[in-house]
């Protein structure tokens, strides 16, 4: 009992010495947590001769009411990569703090570095500028919905005929016929605006019925959304409209696996072969060994460096979409370094982080919770005519003199 009462004094005299000394002793600084860098440029890059590959993977931190669509639009990339980039993040009811990883780094598409370049594996698209002998050559990217199953996004060598401000959707008969026979007839022409498919800039091109154009509807970025059009972040857009000149060549590529060689080693992107792609990806090495352009070989020769072909049929199964390392020591994923960076807009985005959407916080936090906390019924889900691209025929519809045709249009 004696040694009780002792150990219950000795702690009260603990108690009164350290307030004592919180009242008289000086605060002890602390360390304020070092603030996180700046993200870097996710759309424009001065390319080094031989550069390959451009821009570094990054992760951010989730903020309040942000979803992954959210995070991609931000860092202008498309919703698929930022989903395959994170496989085990929620897409739209992840926890605030969750690290998302950002795959802003991209192999460049083994074609001419000149003009346009759309890699519909990679849903995206590089601009070369033009540029004078001595000048560096300088590239722009952005991420693009593409044609969904049944109506894909052609290969093809074309180029930019002519540009229109917001145009109108005159849609196809294959569309109005469909519409009409689910009860939910569209009109014969939609007119510009913030309604209208074709968002408000599109490039037509030599082909014909597809165009290069923005989109009423953004999360389709990124995605197999359309009737074959290529479509565009309304801000992405904008920018190329303003910056391409009519003649510029187009080039559509289906490039799922790409390499380049960089800091002595090779790097393998893995976007995965659209669910069209007829090529044996899985089965056939010796078609993944013609995706290596001949001037690595030589590289690999001379390094002494190898291909980890295991490594490579890994990444085929398990896409990651960002480029890591197939040479080398090291595990499959290893390779992938990611800065954490703040949550913001990276310098020189084409975006100023204005969405237009409909909802409040306060009604988009309703939604979040309502999905959280019951099961959602399954409906069968009416085709979204703004989610139609325009497919078409000649239409003798006229506007500024030129005739307009119908499109697939998203």
């Amino acid at each position: 009992m004696r040694c009780a009462n002792t150990r219950v004094i000795f702690a009260a005299w603990l108690s009164v010495a350290g307030l004592a000394c919180s009242w008289l002793c000086p605060p002890q600084a602390t360390a304020a947590p070092a603030a996180l860098p700046l993200p870097v440029q996710t759309e424009r890059f001065v390319l080094e001769p031989g550069q390959e590959m451009i821009g570094r993977v990054q992760m951010v931190r989730l903020q309040p009411h942000q979803v992954l669509a959210d995070i991609a639009r931000l860092f202008d990339v498309g919703y698929d990569s930022i989903k395959h980039a994170n496989p085990k993040v929620n897409p739209w009811l992840a926890p605030v703090g969750t690290r998302v990883i950002v795959p802003t780094e991209f192999i460049l598409p083994d074609a001419p570095h000149v003009g346009i370049v759309v890699n519909i594996a990679a849903m995206r698209l590089f601009y070369f500028l033009p540029r004078k002998p001595g000048q560096p050559q300088i590239v722009i990217t952005h991420p693009v919905g593409i044609g969904r199953l049944g109506h894909p996004t052609p290969t093809m060598v074309t180029s930019v005929t002519w540009h229109q401000a917001h145009p109108e959707w005159i849609v196809p008969r294959s569309i109005l016929a469909s519409h009409a026979r689910r009860g939910t007839p569209l009109p014969r022409v939609v007119a510009a605006g913030p309604d209208n498919p074709l968002g408000n800039y599109a490039l037509h091109l030599s082909y014909p019925e597809i165009l290069i154009h923005g989109t009423d509807r953004p999360a389709g970025v990124g995605r197999r959304v359309s009737h074959g059009c290529i479509h565009l972040y309304p801000e992405d857009i904008r920018q190329l409209f303003k910056m391409v000149p009519n003649g510029t060549p187009v080039r559509v590529v289906n490039q799922p696996y790409l390499f380049a060689w960089q800091n002595g080693r090779l790097y393998m992107q893995a976007y995965g072969a659209l669910k069209d792609d007829k090529r044996p990806w899985k089965t056939d090495s010796a078609l993944l060994a013609r995706m290596l352009p001949r001037r690595w070989v030589s590289d690999l020769m001379h390094s002494g460096e190898k291909i980890d072909w295991k490594r490579v049929r890994h990444l085929v199964v398990d896409p990651r979409v960002v480029p890591l390392p197939v040479s080398g020591q090291g595990p499959v994923h290893g390779g992938m370094v990611a800065t954490l960076v703040q949550n913001r807009l990276p310098l020189g985005s084409a975006w100023n982080g204005q969405t237009h959407l409909p909802l409040t916080t306060a009604q988009f936090d309703k939604v979040l919770t309502q999905i959280h906390s019951t099961a959602m019924p399954k409906y069968p889900v009416a085709a979204d005519p703004h989610r139609a691209t325009l497919t078409g025929k000649t239409s003798a519809h006229r506007r500024g003199g030129r005739t307009l045709q119908s499109h697939r249009a998203l």
